[in-house]
């Protein structure tokens, strides 16, 4: 089952053809389909309950009387086909009203569909950091069961059991423990992050496609370990020092649930989202800070700065790209849950004997859900890293000659739409400019003396 849904995720990063166009009619019509197909369902199964209800009422009835499992079974169907249907709906509007506003995004979008073609390693990432993630937490499983063990063994009176109790500095470990999950988890992913900015910044710069190393991903992996461990960690240690406090503030909040009046709940709740926040936004700029570091190989504080002008002075495209990105990225999510559920609706569609449906549903749309966030984020990581390369190729780059762009060719159309929009934009500015400018020197000549009229 996960590698059906591995294989659905890497089909959907692979198709960079309908991510770029998740938008537009093509996916509508298959929405638009998929919602046909579930009326379809419904119906059939309302005419097959209804022709069999009374050949065989006494064998489908239950002992209350009543057709329970039936009547769920056409009501979940109705449900889906209901949500199909609203869901069409609104992304019709999305269309209609978000089209023409998204080109740079889709230019992007195309690229990163280049990149895992040229880079197809890339899918890998997730299962990477997964392994690494694993081996992780078991030793510090491991860790804290020995932790558990130290120390000097008492003998428990009421419970008759021995325990044991930490002095010292031992009694300390446990929080330095407890730190150290949350840094090396965020060491973990930020190198995952480090690892295809790399990779994709060796994409993005090399001219000739024909001539990149023959493993980017391995080269991206040592350049890391050589050169930018300390920039990693000092990001994951950024983000640590934020999460430790939120992660308290959260204890505090559960451990007085009932007991604190309304103000203390509404700060605690207030300081835990600005915190959650900053977090979001930390890790956003780290993310940018890897990228650069990857173009410059500059330190971490460096490549922060640096990142942070490139997005200030690129601030609306920035809007535009995590807003509608985002949004792209989540309807592949959609995609990939709602054909999970589709396939498992028309299975047990013809398991009829099954009186549940939505529990065994539920839990296999939220697995896919969480597989398809692990290669989409990938996917999405990408994508920031090209908008930054391409953010850092037209400022220092014009096209001339001994200036050329690095960009890919979907994002030198998009250059040279924008320059041309740009240019007609002046020429209607200086055509409406001309009319008043000769009613003026009429009006100067009119007033002028020596003048006279008819």
């Amino acid at each position: 089952m996960g590698l059906s849904f591995a294989r659905m995720s890497y089909l959907v990063i692979s198709t960079h053809h309908f991510l770029s166009a998740s938008i537009s009619v093509p996916n509508f019509q298959y929405q638009r389909g998929g919602t046909s197909v579930l009326w379809w369902l419904y119906i059939d199964y309302r005419m097959t309950m209804n022709e069999t209800m009374t050949k065989d009422l006494t064998e489908t009835e239950e002992p209350n009387g009543g057709m329970k499992p039936t009547k769920d079974h056409a009501q979940g169907l109705l449900i889906y086909a209901v949500s199909a249907t609203v869901f069409t709906g609104i992304l019709l509007l999305l269309m209609l009203f978000m089209r023409k506003r998204v080109a740079l995004t889709i230019a992007l979008f195309h690229v990163a569909g280049k990149v895992f073609i040229h880079l197809p390693l890339l899918a890998l990432q997730p299962f990477c950091t997964f392994l690494a993630l694993s081996l992780f937490w078991v030793y510090w499983i491991m860790v804290l069961l020995f932790l558990g063990t130290t120390g000097n063994p008492e003998k428990n009176e009421d419970t008759g059991l021995v325990e044991f109790r930490l002095s010292g500095a031992l009694q300390y470990m446990t929080w330095y423990h407890a730190v150290g999950l949350i840094w090396i988890s965020e060491f973990i992913l930020a190198c995952q992050q480090m690892t295809v900015a790399g990779a994709v910044v060796t994409y993005y710069f090399t001219r000739d496609k024909t001539k990149l190393p023959v493993t980017p991903i391995l080269s991206s992996v040592l350049r890391l370990v050589r050169y930018h461990l300390g920039t990693v960690a000092k990001g994951s240690f950024i983000i640590t020092l934020v999460k430790i406090p939120r992660l308290i503030l959260m204890y505090i909040h559960n451990q007085l649930k009932g007991k604190e009046n309304a103000c203390a709940r509404c700060m605690l709740k207030a300081c835990i989202c600005c915190l959650w926040c900053l977090e979001k936004c930390l890790n956003y700029l780290n993310q940018n800070a890897y990228a650069a570091t990857a173009i410059n190989s500059t330190s971490f504080c460096t490549s922060a700065r640096d990142a942070f002008m490139i997005l200030v002075e690129n601030a609306l495209r920035v809007a535009t790209i995590n807003t509608v990105g985002d949004f792209v990225l989540f309807l592949g999510k959609v995609l990939i849950v709602t054909c999970t559920a589709f396939a498992g609706v028309l299975a047990l569609n013809y398991q009829r004997d099954y009186t549940e449906w939505v529990l065994p549903l539920i839990i296999v749309c939220l697995f896919a859900f969480l597989v398809a966030h692990c290669f989409l984020s990938i996917f999405e990581i990408v994508v920031d890293v090209l908008f930054l390369c391409f953010a850092i190729d037209t400022k220092y780059n014009n096209g001339t000659p001994g200036r050329e762009f690095y960009m890919d060719k979907a994002l030198m159309e998009f250059v040279e739409n924008s320059r041309r929009s740009m240019a007609m934009e002046e020429r209607g500015r200086s055509k409406r400019a001309r009319p008043k400018e000769e009613v003026e020197l009429t009006e100067v000549k009119a007033m002028a003396p020596g003048t006279s009229s008819a």
